[in-house]
């Protein structure tokens, strides 16, 4: 029983060493982008009536690939394997594309190119990206609440000055605070806001302007610019760390590479005037002997 044992246990650390070596890890990353590509391609109706046995074989491939890397990853790891995040993104992802291929799953079955997110954990630009929104997402929650109170109050106001014309165009975009929370959506974004929204309803209001266009800024560009600065402070934060983790590390090695002599400095300065006496009465001997 011990010897299956130890057996089972040297198995599973090759399997480990087998997973996690760079080689392993580069062509899983280039098999996903492969499938990814297929995939795409896939969507062509000329290529799939020209190479579609040829691309079908390829994913089918693929997807064999990802449940095997899949199953080493279970067998090694055990429950560890569910600790990690993109472990069960993979897992939840393979699962969906081996659900059948009937009309009902298809669509869920297309999420497999969803696997080709995984080069953002390998990338170390997009890693920081990455790093970056999630760590400014706080902040970002605080800046959406306060937007959503301008939109509210905004609707609400909008809706009481020209949810009434008689103009049908204008009832249908600020008929109730719904469609004036979507008209006003629109008009942040800058579609069409003058010569579609704006223009029609000064023609019944002519100081409509200075409701439209405090608005435009409050949201259109001070909460665009809030985004922004938030995102770029959260980069620079990430990338200062990553510097600063790399340099303990690099400081830490050295520190390991070099003994330290701190404490038996005293010691060592003994030991080598009492060097240097035997040598000096070393060559003495030899002096007086040659003498």
């Amino acid at each position: 029983m011990t010897k299956d044992t130890e057996d089972m246990g040297s198995t599973i650390d090759r399997l480990r060493r087998f997973i996690e070596s760079s080689l392993v890890q580069n062509f899983i990353l280039i098999v996903i982008i492969i499938n990814a590509i297929v995939l795409g391609m896939q969507t062509s109706p000329g290529l799939m009536a020209d190479y579609g046995v040829v691309l079908n074989l390829i994913d089918n491939i693929a997807l064999g690939i990802f449940v095997v890397e899949l199953s080493i990853k279970l067998i090694v790891y055990r429950f560890s394997f569910f600790k990690d995040g993109w472990n069960i993104f993979d897992f939840i992802i393979v699962g969906v594309a081996l659900v059948p291929a009937a009309e009902t799953f298809s669509v869920l079955r297309a999420l497999r190119v969803m696997r080709a997110l995984r080069v953002m954990s390998v990338v170390p630009q997009m890693r920081v990206v990455v790093q970056a929104l999630l760590s400014a997402l706080p902040g970002m929650v605080s800046v959406i609440v306060v937007l959503v109170l301008i939109f509210y109050v905004a609707a609400v106001m909008a809706t009481k000055l020209f949810g009434t014309s008689p103009n049908p165009d204008i009832q249908e975009w600020f008929g109730s605070v719904g469609k004036s929370l979507y008209t006003l959506f629109q008009i942040m974004t800058l579609e069409s806001w003058s010569m579609g929204i704006v223009r029609p309803v000064m023609k019944e209001n002519p100081l409509a302007w200075i409701f439209f266009i405090p608005f435009i800024c409050m949201t259109s560009f001070m909460v665009l610019n809030l985004f922004i600065a938030l995102i770029v402070n959260s980069m620079e934060a990430v990338t200062s760390a990553d510097k600063e983790s790399d340099e303990q590390a690099s400081d830490s090695s050295q520190s390991a590479r070099m003994p330290d002599f701190g404490e038996d400095a005293s010691s060592l300065a003994e030991q080598l005037t009492v060097i240097q006496n035997e040598l000096a009465e070393l060559r003495k001997t030899l002096s007086e002997r040659n003498s």
